[in-house]
């Protein structure tokens, strides 16, 4: 037996030694260790319930409102022009000031065609003695009934031709074509106006109109007469305001897929301008004792609509039909009736019988 043989005989013997030693030691642990163990009770093979809130069902309002933005507009809007050129002698308007229709608001130079229109009304006098005189002598057979024509048709040709340089005068002047707000001038007496220079713009803002597009999907819903309400981005202004659609396009937007509907506003105080923009509500349908439940508490699965009701401690599981949707809410048609008791929590969790406790 050689030396390293030895020592490997030693170390084994050492081992077996030491492991005699320890042995009781080690028992007592592991026999403790079982006795905790066994000691520990096994887990509970039951399920805790799910907490849940519910609404029990009673017939109630449904309104489907649909919102949308809208854009003011004047009932009228103008650019005031003049009807012919020439310089600018007067402008009798304050800028930013109401005015009424037939209001003279600037003029022009007229002094030629006040000239004519004097040398036209002179010789009114001389031709109305000569139709005179040729009637008088018409009447004694004394001259021609062609001569009395000629004088007559004389007459009447001045009185057009009068007329004429009356409608030119008037053309000078630049006057409101309705009641309403007068804008900013553009041009200043002493300017030389064409029929194309603008001299101001007026507004009429009362009433006032609203512009908005609805979808394709509501645009049968809304028709003349019906009612709208809205509210301004103004965020110091609270006011809801109440207003009527009075037309409506003739066919949808091929683009956007909308129609354009126009509202009418009195806008008696004015407090509202053109130019601005509502926050519009309209009520596309309303049913009064509709069946109703939260949008969440409908689960859509494999081609059926699927509700849970509370019954006896447990979800129960049923199929329903849907009606009218609303942002909030949706109607059911069949499935569930007054006086059940609809789950609206935790939906996605429930399976029909599994046990559920109400928390609301």
């Amino acid at each position: 037996m050689n030396k390293m043989t030895k020592i490997v005989l030693f170390v084994l013997i050492a081992l077996i030694i030491l492991g005699m030693a320890l042995y009781p030691t080690i028992s007592d642990k592991l026999k403790k260790e079982e006795v905790q163990e066994s000691a520990v009770p096994a887990p509970s093979s039951g399920r805790a319930p799910l907490n849940v809130s519910v609404k029990i069902i009673k017939p109630e309002k449904l309104i489907d409102k649909q919102i949308y933005t809208g854009t003011f507009f004047p009932d009228e809007e103008v650019n005031l022009t003049f009807e012919t050129s020439g310089k600018i002698t007067n402008i009798f308007f304050q800028e930013g000031s109401f005015v009424k229709k037939g209001t003279l608001l600037a003029k022009v130079n007229d002094r030629p065609l006040q000239a004519e229109l004097q040398k036209l009304e002179a010789q009114i006098p001389l031709a109305e003695d000569r139709v005179y005189r040729q009637n008088a002598l018409l009447e004694k057979d004394a001259v021609s009934k062609e001569a009395y024509e000629q004088v007559t048709t004389d007459l009447e040709i001045l009185h057009a031709d009068i007329e004429l340089a009356k409608a030119r005068i008037a053309q000078t002047e630049l006057r409101a074509p309705f009641d309403g707000m007068i804008g900013l001038r553009q041009v200043s007496e002493g300017d030389y106006a064409s029929a194309t220079t603008i001299i101001a713009t007026l507004t009429k803002i009362s009433p006032l109109k609203i512009e908005f597009s609805v979808s394709e999907k509501h645009a049968n819903n809304v028709k003349p007469g019906t009612p709208i309400t809205f509210s301004t981005t103004d965020s110091e202004d609270l006011n809801t305001y109440y207003a009527k659609v009075y037309a409506v396009e003739s066919r949808i937007d091929l683009n956007t897929r909308t129609k354009k509907v126009r509202a009418l506003y009195p806008n008696t105080h004015g407090k509202l301008n053109p130019g601005g923009t509502a926050s519009i509500e309209v009520n596309m349908n309303e049913i009064d004792d509709a069946i109703t439940i939260p949008n969440e508490a409908i689960i859509a699965e494999m081609g059926r609509d699927i509700v849970y009701l509370y019954s006896d401690g447990k979800a129960k599981q049923v199929e329903v039909s849907k009606g009218m949707r609303t942002e909030a809410d949706i109607q059911i048609l069949s499935g569930i009736q007054e006086g059940d008791t609809v789950i609206t929590t935790g939906v996605m969790q429930l399976r029909d019988g599994i046990p559920v406790s109400i928390i609301n």
